[in-house]
């Protein structure tokens, strides 16, 4: 039988959830929602290398990546940003959609699964 591990737990959600060498992020958003799509997704993408790093894996090792914008019209600064971030000949499989975020001032949510050796 498999082991699910869980890491930073609250009373609605993991943060962190892996199940053998699989690495489940949460959806990861921006603390300082005063920033722009760029202050934005720079943010985000630390929190992603800081959860990866955290649990034995790194950005090389993405599998799969969901990126959630309020606003389409921000796609090319998300990208910029993305490109400068995605670790060359890495690049993960990845889905980018509109959505109605949980908060107006959330700009972008990004979810991760990844492989993880530890």
């Amino acid at each position: 039988m498999s082991i699910i591990e869980r890491s930073r737990v609250n009373k609605r959600m993991s943060q962190v959830t892996r199940h053998g060498g699989v690495l489940y992020l949460a959806g990861q958003v921006a603390t300082d929602v005063e920033q722009d799509m760029t202050g934005q997704t720079r943010q985000v993408l630390r929190s992603v290398d800081e959860l990866l790093n955290e649990h034995g894996s790194d950005k090389s090792q993405i599998l799969f990546c969901q990126i959630f914008l309020a606003d389409m019209s921000e796609f090319q600064a998300m990208n910029a940003v993305w490109d400068d971030w995605v670790t060359p000949g890495q690049a993960p499989a990845r889905a980018t959609v509109g959505a109605t975020l949980a908060s107006p001032k959330k700009l972008i949510e990004i979810v991760v699964t990844a492989a993880s050796s530890a």
